[in-house]
């Protein structure tokens, strides 16, 4: 449980966004991919999965590890099938988030969401490194009670909002990881993230990776970087993460320029340049192949489910 605690103390937690969606009318959504994680309780109607097969529950939570792609059901009904670039191109036709405080939770067919980061050594998306699923969270009241307070929060003028938000989001997250221990869920993947996240050397690379996101990260500039040959440093990689180090840098790259997108005005070619891409065309062809939508549309979201 040690090992657990440390994890949790070196967590770079960081509120993005929060809403209370009204479903208009049933959809469904292909290969709904977002890099920052989602908490969402279900205030009425129905919300599916397709990797999860139990009923959920109205006051049942869904969790959605960020870079997860996902095909999700909101509403009762037969739903409409459409792609996520679709869904992105004509969200008003399927959710409303606005909203008063006291509408919270009163809503006909409406969810609540929370979306934030978690990084270990702010380099390192935790829950995206355990390589878990979308998962159902059932009767867990305090959840439900944070997600609320910080709905309220978000569309309030009060003095220390800010801060309020940010520490009940970091409670979102010790109250997630408590719940996959006690539970037991993901007990291998935990295993491994514990174990990597001790070895110094692969710190080491991640940190530089966040570092030098538009620079050389070519594997023998990484073998340098954790003092192993060429040849080893992919297997090494590997070997601690599951994935190989060239996929892992373009999802950081392309976690990066989502947040460049939502935070700045610059072009697409300058923030492709800025992320590593010297050609715009193919850092838009692999945006595309990965987010399932083009650059141009995740810059005009205004959150993660309706903008």
């Amino acid at each position: 449980m040690e090992d657990y605690n440390k994890i949790i103390e070196s967590l770079g937690v960081k509120f993005a966004k929060s809403r209370h969606i009204n479903i208009l009318q049933p959809v469904e959504i292909k290969n709904f991919y977002d890099v920052e994680n989602t908490i969402m309780i279900l205030y009425d109607g129905d919300v599916k999965v397709s990797s999860v097969e139990q009923k959920v529950e109205v006051g049942d939570l869904l969790f959605i590890p960020g870079g997860k792609a996902s095909t999700i059901t909101y509403g009762s009904g037969e739903p409409k099938r459409v792609s996520f670039e679709e869904f992105m191109t004509r969200r008003e036709y399927y959710f409303d988030a606005t909203y008063k405080p006291e509408e919270i939770g009163k809503v006909k067919n409406s969810v609540g969401l929370v979306a934030f980061e978690a990084k270990v050594f702010d380099s390192v998306n935790f829950f995206n490194s355990l390589d878990i699923p979308p998962f159902f969270i059932k009767n867990n009241e305090k959840l439900a009670r944070l997600i609320k307070d910080i709905l309220i929060e978000d569309v309030s003028d009060m003095p220390g909002r800010g801060r309020v938000i940010a520490n009940k989001t970091e409670e979102i997250v010790i109250e997630i990881v408590r719940h996959i221990l006690e539970n037991q869920l993901f007990v291998e993947q935990l295993a491994t993230n514990s174990t990597y996240f001790k070895d110094p050397r692969l710190i080491d690379i991640f940190t530089y990776i966040k570092d030098n996101i538009d620079g050389d990260l070519s594997n023998k500039q990484l073998a340098n970087v954790a003092n192993v040959s060429e040849d080893y440093v992919g297997q090494y990689f590997k070997m601690l993460t599951g994935i190989n180090p060239q996929d892992y840098i373009e999802y950081q790259r392309m976690e990066a320029a989502v947040n460049l997108l939502r935070t700045s005005k610059k072009s697409i070619r300058a923030i492709g340049a800025e992320v590593g891409y010297k050609d715009t065309a193919y850092f838009c062809r692999r945006f595309k192949m990965m987010f399932g939508i083009p650059a141009g549309k995740m810059r005009r979201r205004e959150s993660l489910l309706i903008n």
